[in-house]
């Protein structure tokens, strides 16, 4: 059996066709990843509720500190599911094995991980086949999960709205369908007989398998939630357009999970929305109104948080979530600065936007790239932030740095939309001067025989609105 051994410090990427052979043949211990508990007297408790797990992940490209980094935020990811990390190895290998994702004889090495741990449950850093799944439990002999069933599994625990749940629910059941299976016979036994149909010679057919039958059950189950979730999704589609009409700028607020997306809204509104020190703690956008320090009222929306290898069940069903992105103003795009790789959040991130706005048609709105948590970032890294990423707004939504100069950004780019015009307003149209004092900046007033006119700088859609009431020549 091959010894395993630490991963490497060197953050050199190999070339092609280079790699060691003893790296590639070997399981990898990733230090500083297990969360066993130093006072034994809480052990047994611990074991009643939590599951004890071994990470497993497979490193095919990128350099070491990459490759521990991702097996950190994999064991984040456990401990917010409610696990307990027993171990982590990693192994290097130019692609995963097509068979039991490490090959043969590493999933018997770590047969003997799990023995030796005593753990229940193994966690892959990647998304499995079906037939990977059913290998790799076959030969360790407990539950294997992957990196999409972990992160459904935090979504179904986070989920508190109706639309939150039923999206879950959907997302799960897409992943679940080619995954159904069973053990024996349970899931191959047909109905048949009277059971399959009314009974009587020349009417008894081989009916449906326990595996077709619950298939069919969840794609009907499925139907229903994608049809209660487009009812959802109306509600929040009429009150998007009353924001629209009453010309209030929408910024909706994106970033990686984790990278203080709520605290950032919370500083910046005085609300209340949860935050909590966990990886995908907002799951259903909240929308929290704010006056900038010239007048304007605008409105930020927290989003759900994104992921490296988000699973493609959760994009799709959490589309109408999504879809705050897709019809704001501006891009508030949150990034934890004390992340060793921002980059690699940034581009995740991106990455889910541009695949939604490109499957919407739509084009994506301006965004403003917003390094967050700067209290926990030393100098010399900020530095380097800094020079890297020249035209963000560096802040601390903890201590309040750098929120007045987010605050200016904002205020510049509502105002540089505004149209500045002069309107005639007749005295029975009272009611257009309430929301012209109401969303807009009145510069100057004047009262003439026929109503008021007044100049003022207002967003574009209260502009168009209001275009027959625009006096000639302005």
């Amino acid at each position: 059996m091959t010894e395993l051994h630490q991963l490497p410090d060197s953050d050199a990427t190999p070339t092609t066709g280079e790699l060691a052979l003893d790296d590639r043949a070997s399981l990898q211990r990733v230090a500083g990843l297990s969360t066993e508990l130093a006072d034994v007297t809480e052990v047994e408790y611990r074991q009643l509720r939590l599951e004890r797990v071994v990470l497993v992940g497979v490193w095919t490209s990128g350099t070491a500190a990459e490759a521990k980094a991702s097996m950190a935020e994999l064991a984040a990811l456990a401990e917010t599911a409610g696990s307990e990390v027993l171990e982590a190895v990693i192994q290097r290998r130019s692609r995963p094995d097509a068979s039991t994702y490490l090959g043969s004889g590493k999933a018997e090495e770590l047969r003997q991980i799990v023995v030796a741990t005593g753990a229940d449950t193994v966690i892959c850093d990647g998304e499995l086949t079906p037939a990977q799944l059913t290998a790799l439990e076959r030969v360790v002999k407990v539950k294997v999960i992957d990196r999409t069933a972990l992160i459904l599994d935090i979504f179904a625990q986070h989920a508190t709205s109706r639309e939150g749940k039923a999206q879950v629910s959907l997302a799960q059941m897409e992943y679940m369908l080619p995954r159904l299976r069973g053990w024996g016979e349970s899931m191959s036994r047909q109905a048949g007989g009277r059971a399959g149909s009314n009974g009587g010679v020349g009417l008894r057919g081989p009916g449906e398998t326990k595996i077709e039958t619950d298939r069919r059950r969840i794609r009907e189950r499925m139907a229903k939630l994608r049809k209660e979730i487009r009812g959802m999704k109306t509600a929040r589609t009429v009150k998007r357009a009353q924001r629209r009409r009453g010309g209030v700028p929408a910024l909706t607020v994106v970033g990686y999970t984790n990278a203080g997306k709520s605290s950032l809204v919370n500083a910046m509104t005085g609300s209340g929305v949860l935050v909590q020190d966990a990886l995908f703690a907002t799951l259903d956008p909240t929308t929290r109104r704010a006056e900038l320090a010239d007048g304007h009222e605008v409105v930020f929306t927290d989003t759900v948080g994104f992921v490296r290898h988000l699973p493609t069940q959760l994009v799709e069903a959490f589309r109408s979530t999504l879809e705050e992105a897709l019809h704001a103003d501006l891009l508030i795009h949150v990034v934890d600065g004390a992340d060793a790789f921002p980059g690699k959040q940034i581009s995740a991130v991106r990455q889910v936007l541009s695949d939604v706005f490109a499957e919407e048609g739509a084009s994506p709105p301006p965004e403003l790239l917003v390094i967050n948590k700067i209290d926990a970032v030393d100098a010399t890294r900020m530095t380097a932030l800094r020079g890297e990423y020249r035209d963000a707004v560096f802040v601390s939504a903890k201590t309040g740095e750098g929120i007045g100069e987010l605050f200016g950004r904002i205020t510049e780019f509502v105002a540089a939309g505004d149209v500045e015009a002069t309107l005639e307003v007749p005295f029975a149209r009272g009611e257009v001067m309430a929301r012209l004092h109401a969303h807009a900046h009145v510069l100057d007033t004047e009262h003439t025989a026929s109503g008021t006119r007044v100049r003022v700088s207002m967003p574009e859609a209260i502009a168009a609105e209001y275009a027959d009431l625009v006096v000639d020549g302005d």
